[in-house]
């Protein structure tokens, strides 16, 4: 636009602003009415192009404090007043004309650039071009931004073994083709894994594939967090006295295991890292004392066992039971 055509633009009105608004102001006002008639969201609705250029024109103003201060003084001066192109039969020639061309440095219009800021075809300045995907291209020809493609989801099964070592497994697409998913070690059931590039196709590349990891349970290993839980039987004489005692890990070996005189059934033992290892930790292993009764006692059992009664028969582990069950 040339710059002389300033004088009878409101552009204060067509941003819907005050004379006195701030950057903030024009810079709200111009982001909600950008979005209402952007072209992409118009699209064969003439009225709302030329309200968007009208717009887009107007903030390109208002938002340099020095074109403002141009247009504004302007405003001042001529209110709506149109000006000749000038020439030696005009009017006044080497006047308005001459002023116009001293107070602006450049035409004036979309395609300028000021301040150090450029306005493309698009009418969008840089600070907005991710308002609509970039906005190169102008309104004939605008190209919407390019993006990635859509992510696929599957679901896959592993052994338990499998979570906590880490496996490969192959899932087949459709066409006979067979994808590879590194399941790393340490992967807890419900986890997802991600297949870069193996999503839909894109025009900025294809998206991803998302694998949903269901572990299968185990017999004797439970896992909790990245701890093991596991229960061992122990003799009612390894529980009474004291023992050590061998019990399996992850790993496949047996460690050696310190079960304190007196433990009771149920008491939870520790052992320090032995548990499900994964790159930013590594889990214990929880063991469970299960003390054992015998089913059947032989002769000389069975007079032990009443040997040890007679022995401890001062003893009632029952004797505070009233106490703690009163109302």
């Amino acid at each position: 636009m040339a710059s002389q055509d300033w004088a009878d633009k409101d552009f204060y009105k067509i941003l819907g602003v005050a004379k006195d608004a701030t950057d903030a102001d024009i810079k709200k006002a111009y982001r909600k009415l950008a979005r209402k008639y952007h072209p992409d969201t118009n699209s064969g609705d003439a009225a709302a192009e030329k309200t968007f250029k009208d717009v887009s024109e107007a903030y390109s103003v208002l938002s340099s404090a020095e074109d403002r201060q141009q247009y504004d003084a302007i405003r001042a001066m001529g209110g709506g007043a149109r000006f000749s192109a000038g020439g030696a039969g005009a009017p006044g020639a080497g006047g308005f004309e001459d002023v116009f061309g001293g107070l602006f440095n450049s035409g004036g219009g979309r395609g300028r650039s000021r301040g150090g800021q450029s306005f493309n075809g698009s009418g969008l300045p840089p600070e907005f071009a991710d308002l609509f995907g970039g906005g190169g291209g102008g309104f004939g020809g605008y190209q919407p931004q390019p993006t990635k493609g859509a992510d696929r989801t599957a679901t896959t099964s592993i052994s338990f073994a499998g979570s906590i070592r880490g496996t490969t497994i192959g899932l087949r697409e459709p066409d006979g083709d067979v994808i590879d998913v590194r399941i790393p070690a340490g992967i807890k059931d419900g986890q997802k894994v991600r297949v870069k590039g193996k999503g839909q196709p894109g025009t900025a590349g294809p998206g991803d594939l998302m694998v949903t990891v269901n572990v299968k349970p185990h017999d004797f290993f439970v896992r909790d967090g990245n701890n093991i839980r596991i229960h061992v039987p122990v003799t009612f004489p390894e529980a009474a006295l004291g023992a050590d005692i061998s019990v399996p890990t992850l790993s496949g070996e047996s460690v050696r295991l310190r079960v304190p005189a007196g433990t009771p059934s149920g008491r939870t033992l520790r052992v320090k890292g032995a548990g499900v290892k994964t790159p930013k930790e590594t889990g214990d292993l929880l063991v469970t004392i299960d003390v054992v009764v015998p089913q059947k006692l032989t002769k000389e059992a069975e007079a032990a066992v009443r040997a040890f009664a007679e022995a401890t028969a001062d003893g009632d582990p029952r004797g505070t039971l009233a106490a703690k069950a009163h109302l």
